[in-house]
């Protein structure tokens, strides 16, 4: 596996943009096609994994280029036997460009007898992630803290409300002799919530936190 023309990157994040579905997408260029495969991954071991599978997949397919980016700030990419900076890199800039994390693109290409020389691989090869990108869609990510509160039945509705107002997320309810709401708000809303919910209920409500997490919202 070439490594010569991978870039990392090292930069905190906090709130990031991922995509909404694992999905792919096909260019076709002079015969050539460009079969670009877009998964959400949140870990190096993930994003080598996802890979493996499409090489093994594709193994007949000439090259199987690559580009991942994490919300830690990382990023690898590779040509896979492309012209130097032609493929892996383009691949990895639409990514950064498009301020997308958390994801990897494996682009497999089968050569259709027509070369389409440095500028149009990396034409090719970006307007293949590009379009793999728009197929999976948006959605945003933050660092959030999760809740969990224990209210009666009377209360229900009123919670609901309450939840929706506040921009919390509801990610479960268990009804049992009392009804136990588990949700989760951004970290950096977390005290207003909590502020909120005891103004509200009068104290007779309480928020248990269970931890912090990335979540979508």
């Amino acid at each position: 596996m070439r490594t010569a023309d991978c870039r990392q990157l090292k930069v905190k994040m906090k709130d990031y943009k991922t995509i909404k579905q694992n999905t792919e997408a096909t260019h076709v260029v002079e015969r050539s096609k460009f079969i670009a495969h877009i998964r959400r991954v949140e870990s190096r071991e993930e994003a080598e994994q996802f890979i493996a599978a499409i090489k093994k997949e594709y193994w007949d397919a000439r090259h199987n280029v690559y580009a991942y980016v994490l919300k830690s700030g990382e990023s690898r990419c590779s040509d896979d036997g492309e012209p130097s900076g032609t493929s892996g890199m383009p691949t990895l800039d639409v990514l950064l460009g498009q301020g997308f994390s958390d994801v990897c693109v494996v682009t497999t290409r089968y050569f259709g007898g027509i070369l389409l020389g440095t500028g149009g691989l990396v034409r090719a090869y970006s307007k293949a992630a590009a379009l793999a990108l728009e197929a999976a869609g948006s959605t945003e990510v933050s660092e959030c803290s999760v809740f969990e509160a224990v209210v009666p039945y009377s209360y229900v509705d009123k919670m609901n409300r309450f939840l929706e107002e506040n921009a919390c997320v509801k990610e479960s309810v268990d009804y049992g002799e009392q009804v136990r709401f588990c949700f989760y708000c951004r970290s950096a809303d977390s005290a207003q919530m909590c502020a909120a919910l005891t103004d509200r209920f009068h104290g007779e409500v309480h928020e248990k936190f269970l931890e912090n997490a990335y979540k979508e919202l």
